[in-house]
């Protein structure tokens, strides 16, 4: 029954005195597999703009600096997410199941969402055609 999944990409921070959120990318995926792939792949494409790898390329000097020890490494948590296949696993079985889906990293300024609901979940909630899915987070 769950065939497409609608995946949403957002940072969350204060400006100017409130929390907004700002979108980073919506997917409509086909398929479960894609719905996996791209929120793993968005997941990446923000760790590798937080944390770009100095080894990597030339940057000037006093371009990036350590956090401190206390800071929350959000790079790591998000490449950790897509590394693990028992979270994957789970995410896959929540979707399936046509729970949504959210895994969120923070640190000090600013929170990015990760999250995929099935369509088919929408469109039954919004035409009162079947009971509510309770909406919350996953462990995934």
């Amino acid at each position: 029954m769950h065939d497409e999944f609608l995946c949403h990409v957002t940072a969350y921070g204060v400006c100017g005195g409130r929390w907004v959120g700002v979108p980073l990318g919506t997917y409509r995926a086909p398929t479960l597999p894609l719905a996996l792939w791209w929120l793993r792949d968005r997941a990446l494409w923000i760790a590798d703009r937080l944390d770009p790898h100095p080894g990597g390329r030339a940057y000037p000097a006093g371009a990036l600096v350590p956090v401190g020890e206390g800071t929350l490494d959000v790079p790591s948590a998000l490449r950790e997410w897509c590394r693990e296949p028992d979270r994957q696993g789970r995410a896959a079985e929540e979707l399936s199941q046509g729970r949504l889906l959210r895994f969120a990293a923070q640190d000090d300024t600013t929170e990015y969402e990760l999250m995929a609901e099935s369509v088919d979940t929408l469109r039954m909630r919004r035409t009162g055609a079947g009971p509510a899915v309770p909406v919350g987070t996953s462990p995934w």
